[in-house]
């Protein structure tokens, strides 16, 4: 690509009149866009919601792969149902990501054994994150979904400022506490400048398997309303429901297992979405910037 010899600054989705800031830090051979699912907090489902957002993202056609970047709680190998150690290109330098339904995998919970705990301080968390960036041979993919930790602590920051993302898609479930984590989310990337590709509410609502009857558990449509407050896209309700969870556990995402599902269909319906937003986002950066008269 002779485009590439000459990095021109790339002005950014929303660029909040800081100047458009040059193209940020590690940007993944082999990788066209980098995006980040993030949440304000832990057990929103955000590692399922990853999984099977990549997995969507692989029907619709594009080269897709899947960064567990969640050093503390890595649930991509049960996600996945792959276990074993990667193996090493030639010269011992690189990585090969494991490979499942299509999808090329990496997580620390490759090379560690799932009961061990990680008793890593934040530089030691950062370091391994950016080796499974760098030291991996990834590609060619289209889009390499990172399954992040949860917060918005250093790890986070750091990886939103050293890692060139395309974006960030942010899960939260329907309670106002979660509400408030996601906007601390969305607040976080928009200050590092990192376009918002939209926001998921996970664990939407209940369908009764006998019933059918439908309960809004942890209440209804409040991410909707925060994302349109925020004035981000949003992406898509997941029903919280048993098969997603089962098949989860069993290593065979929904997505997978039982694509014509409702459920499967909800996560494609995500899926569209995050693919529209990154469209947008790359057309706006390879734009040249415009000076603005007012």
């Amino acid at each position: 690509a002779m485009m590439e010899a000459t990095p021109a600054p790339a002005p950014h989705a929303h660029g909040h009149g800081h100047g458009a800031p040059a193209p940020r830090g590690i940007s993944v051979p082999g990788v066209a866009s980098i995006i980040a699912v993030a949440s304000g907090k832990g057990g929103v489902g955000k590692s399922t919601t990853s999984i099977n957002l990549a997995l969507a993202l692989r029907d619709m056609g594009l080269k897709v792969g899947l960064l567990d970047a969640d050093i503390y709680g890595p649930s991509v190998p049960r996600l996945s149902g792959v276990a074993q150690k990667p193996e090493t290109t030639a010269d011992g330098k690189t990585m090969i990501p494991l490979e499942n339904f299509g999808l090329q995998l990496m997580s620390i919970g490759f090379l560690v054994e799932e009961e061990t705990p990680m008793i890593w301080r934040g530089p030691m968390v950062m370091s391994a994150i950016s080796q499974m960036l760098k030291e991996v041979k990834w590609g060619p993919l289209d889009v390499l979904v990172v399954d992040m930790p949860p917060g918005t602590g250093d790890a986070q920051l750091t990886m939103a400022q050293q890692v060139n993302l395309a974006g960030a898609v942010i899960v939260s479930t329907p309670q106002d506490l979660a509400l408030i984590d996601a906007r601390r989310g969305v607040a976080m990337f928009e200050k590092v400048n990192i376009p918002i590709l939209g926001v998921v509410e996970n664990m939407s609502h209940f369908i009764c398997p006998h019933c059918g009857g439908r309960s809004d558990i942890f209440g209804h449509g409040g991410a909707h309303a925060e994302a349109d407050k925020m004035g981000v896209p949003f992406l898509g309700e997941i029903p919280l429901n048993m098969r997603i969870r089962e098949m989860s556990d069993a290593g065979l995402p929904i997505v997978v297992s039982d694509p014509q599902s409702p459920q499967a269909q909800a996560y494609r319906h995500v899926a569209e979405g995050v693919k529209a937003a990154l469209d947008r986002v790359t057309a706006a950066s390879k734009q040249a910037p415009r000076i603005v008269i007012e």
